[in-house]
């Protein structure tokens, strides 16, 4: 039987006049380079494509990032979420064990996969909580016209499935996974 947590809801952290509005941010997955171009066009060097059933499995290591040293990331079309599994550098608490990006994904014809961020992040403590994050971003993308209506809808309604199915699994993203035919990816990475 899951445990019954009550979920928080998310307060906006700032006010959308406190911050500059950023369009989302797209990222691009090319298996046949092996490569992965971040939000800010840097192309990084990926150690494992994989495709499954559901989606595509990446992981890479995080180059010069001061808290992550290596990325694990499960990219799922038809639930529109970026699962992924982070490895810290030593010393580091992230804070949490899965980070879920809400995202639209689309595969163009040779094959490479991009994401297009939806602002929603979703991050879990396994056996412990989730939180939601980035929903002041998602609303002042709104009130700017970067997003329409049906895509706050399509957001919302990600981010909150993804929370219902984590909380009703115990706060665990791999039981999660697995109540939807999901197998978790991930590989042990010790490096």
């Amino acid at each position: 039987m899951a445990r019954t947590r009550p979920v928080p809801v998310p307060a906006a952290r700032r006010d959308d006049r406190q911050h500059e509005v950023h369009p989302p941010k797209v990222e691009l997955f090319d298996p046949a380079a092996r490569t992965n171009t971040d939000p800010k066009g840097f192309v990084r060097a990926v150690d494992a494509y994989r495709e499954t059933p559901e989606g595509l499995f990446m992981a890479r290591p995080v180059d010069g990032h001061p808290r992550i040293a290596y990325f694990q990331s499960l990219l799922l079309p038809e639930l529109g979420l970026r699962v992924s599994k982070w490895r810290p550098r030593p010393g580091v608490d992230l804070g949490h064990d899965f980070y879920l990006d809400v995202v639209d994904i689309s595969v163009d014809d040779r094959s490479a996969w991009r994401t297009v961020d939806l602002y929603l992040d979703v991050l879990v403590r396994t056996g412990r909580d989730v939180r939601v994050e980035d929903t002041d971003e998602l609303l002042a993308a709104f009130r700017t016209g970067l997003l329409d209506s049906s895509t706050v809808q399509r957001a919302m309604e990600r981010t909150y499935r993804a929370v219902d199915g984590i909380a009703h699994s115990s706060y665990d993203v791999d039981a999660w996974l697995v109540t939807l035919g999901i197998t978790p990816p991930w590989i042990d990475r010790t490096r």
